[in-house]
């Protein structure tokens, strides 16, 4: 849908329905992911899909959606869900509606800290028996889960735009990594974690508090993938509206901010801290060279749900924004930089511990 479509199909779908006739603000476009409307004058916002980043359909998706902010609520730094709008002609992937959240884009370093507290919050909430986890993902192998996934996008690093010493070194470095991280990460437990904890997604609110504002891929895994994930190059200048860049030591500071905050289970994160931000680093990656053959497809009107990272489905600005990171974090200078961070690392917590 293009911006004009989603806010005249929103109304067709608030008239049809016999709904309040709200005035509507479609949200600048600064996601692959979702449309956002707001209600005016209602303190809600619509979160209206455009595909499947975990490839549901457009129900199942909805589902997930949902219970992925209840789930998540009782750590209080998430919006509250308000209600569910199921999928229709006029809005094919249906909607969420949310809490509209009053704050900032986490926009420099010192954002980070208050972001490592909410990611500990979420950390520290109860893990439901395995059966009791249902819909959002939990796998028997969450590492297991994660190299798989990582390997079936590292097949589009043959993309002409990659080139052959990025792609050298990212395929070195995933078959070093699945050599051994399964020994590195034997003795963690499983959390609930975003899996989309770049700073982006945060917004930070008149007190300092972090909210994360969009969760849709949440999923019972390893905690230091969310840590890697908010503070990683690819991650602090991912954003439009939330971009700078961390030193070592920056990185270092956030990341005993988040084991200060979880106390004992940091112990057991301690060894596979940095193998999992190399991981974490490895599929956004290799997502990046994945996006380059997908996004020049057409759009997907076949009706189905599933992924669809077509340039169709957001505004021209925004790709181009898109194109420009994905090109920077392939580019083998940057490669050579975060490797280098991921060294310096080591050394750091090495003799911290």
């Amino acid at each position: 849908m293009s911006m004009t479509e989603v806010l005249s199909n929103f109304q067709r779908y608030l008239e049809r329905t016999h709904q309040r006739d709200f005035d509507l603000c479609l949200l600048d476009d600064k996601g692959l992911a979702h449309w956002h409307v707001r209600l005016q004058g209602t303190g809600l916002l619509a979160r209206i899909p455009k595909q499947s980043q975990m490839g549901l359909e457009p129900l199942d998706n909805l589902t997930y959606e949902a219970a992925c902010f209840q789930r998540a609520a009782a750590c209080g730094h998430v919006p509250r869900l308000d209600g569910v709008i199921p999928p229709s002609d006029e809005l094919p992937w249906g909607a969420l509606l949310v809490e509209e959240i009053t704050g900032s884009p986490a926009n420099n370093p010192d954002h980070v800290a208050p972001i490592m507290q909410a990611l500990a919050s979420i950390h520290r909430l109860p893990v439901p028996a395995a059966h009791a986890r249902a819909p959002i993902l939990s796998e028997i192998d969450p590492l297991a889960g994660l190299l798989a996934l990582v390997r079936a996008q590292s097949v589009y690093l043959d993309h002409p735009l990659v080139s052959e010493s990025s792609r050298r070194t990212i395929t070195k470095r995933l078959k070093d990594l699945t050599a051994s991280l399964p020994q590195i990460c034997q003795s963690l437990a499983p959390r609930l974690i975003t899996f989309d904890a770049h700073p982006g997604n945060f917004l930070i609110t008149p007190t300092g508090k972090a909210i994360l504002v969009d969760l849709e891929k949440l999923r019972y895994s390893y905690p230091p993938l969310d840590l890697a994930h908010a503070t990683l190059y690819t991650s602090t200048t991912w954003d439009i509206d939330a971009s700078f860049k961390l030193s070592t030591a920056e990185v270092a500071r956030a990341y005993e901010v988040w084991m200060s905050a979880v106390g004992a289970m940091a112990d057991t994160c301690l060894a596979a801290l940095v193998p999992l931000r190399e991981l974490m680093w490895l599929w956004s990656v290799t997502w990046c060279a994945k996006w380059l053959t997908e996004s020049v497809k057409p759009k997907n009107t076949s009706g189905g749900g599933g992924q669809d990272w077509s340039q169709a489905n957001s505004d021209a600005a925004l790709i181009r924004h898109v194109r420009a990171r994905v090109d920077d974090y392939l580019a083998i200078s940057t490669i050579n930089q975060v490797q280098a961070e991921f060294t310096e690392l080591e050394r750091v917590f090495a003799h911290s511990s």
